[in-house]
């Protein structure tokens, strides 16, 4: 990814300024630079209709003349019109507020001790909304085993090994779809993970087993370092993997939750929580999170042997 497909001529030249610098200088990832484009691409097209008082729909508006000028008219009581459009028009989530809060926030803040356009940051005050905590969905043990004994098919050995590396490594739906084969060696796989940092994951037998199974039947004469490959023998991509996953889940009659690539990264640091012995900060390591906050979530696990320990109490059946 390099800064002209980052470069956006629908877009005002500040903005397309923003996302270079989150590419060039932080470093972000290129999914992370399309969500602040996306947020802050609806946000100015709101702040246009709001400050400039126009009737035609949102989706129509043009924002490629927005300038310093229209920038510095913003005040922090516009920010909260945008928060309280996108609650109460849009039915954002306690989740998409905040992301496209913490967006709006890296923008003025780059605007102000960045490039220096604005001396009166608007979005210094802006509070972040509330998230209510959200026990992770997960498969449980014995539903996690019914869906690896259900994958078949035509690309059994590749759609095995994918179900295999998602159970066992908690990894990220880019991570798996990224591997390359040279990354692996032994019983470690260098992986990219979010915010384009590497780290390594540790491959247990079943992991191991799987991808040489798999690696045995891979086409030869498919892409030569992506792992996982599509029917093209191209790199297989996002939109496969959900699909296939998506499948074998109904195959499995799990289809009760919605569960995603992402509900078995779950499942994985359950299990490994759960039936490991795994301490917390060796979990945030294995999956790759930047704050033990974010892993926390797994921690909900303790509650059943809170419940064990009140029931045991000798005086529960007097």
């Amino acid at each position: 990814m390099d800064f002209f497909e980052i470069y956006d001529d629908q877009l005002p030249d500040i903005l397309n300024e923003f996302l270079g610098y989150l590419f060039t200088v932080k470093a972000k990832s290129p999914n992370t630079i399309y969500g602040y484009k996306t947020d802050l691409k609806l946000f100015l097209k709101y702040m246009k209709k709001f400050k400039c008082k126009l009737s035609e729909d949102l989706e129509g508006i043009d924002i490629r003349d927005i300038d310093e000028s229209f920038i510095k008219n913003i005040r922090l009581g516009d920010l909260y019109s945008f928060i309280n459009y996108i609650t109460l028009k849009r039915d954002n989530s306690s989740y998409a507020r905040a992301r496209k809060t913490a967006s709006i926030k890296s923008f003025f803040n780059y605007l102000e001790t960045k490039v220096k356009i604005i001396k009166e940051n608007p979005a210094r005050e802006l509070e972040s909304p509330k998230i209510s905590k959200r026990h992770p969905i997960y498969l449980t043990l014995d539903q996690s085993r019914k869906l690896l004994n259900i994958v078949d098919g035509r690309n059994k050995e590749r759609d095995y090994a994918i179900i295999v590396l998602f159970l066992n490594c908690g990894l990220r739906l880019s991570e798996l779809v990224s591997i390359d084969i040279n990354k692996i060696k032994g019983d470690t796989l260098t992986v990219i993970g979010k915010g384009n940092k590497e780290r390594t994951v540790y491959l247990n037998n079943a992991c191991i087993n799987a991808i040489n199974e798999y690696i045995r039947v891979r086409p030869k004469d498919g892409a030569q370092d992506a792992l996982f490959l599509s029917e093209r023998k191209t790199r297989i991509n996002k939109r496969t993997v959900e699909i296939l996953v998506n499948k074998y889940i109904k195959m499995a009659g799990l289809y009760e939750e919605k569960y995603t690539p992402h509900k078995l990264r779950h499942t994985a640091a359950t299990l490994m929580y759960k039936y490991g012995n795994v301490d917390i900060r060796a979990l945030q390591q294995i999956l790759g999170h930047e704050s033990v906050s974010t892993t926390q979530i797994y921690t909900h696990l303790d509650d059943e042997k809170l419940r064990m320990a009140v029931k045991s109490n000798p005086l529960a059946d007097e």
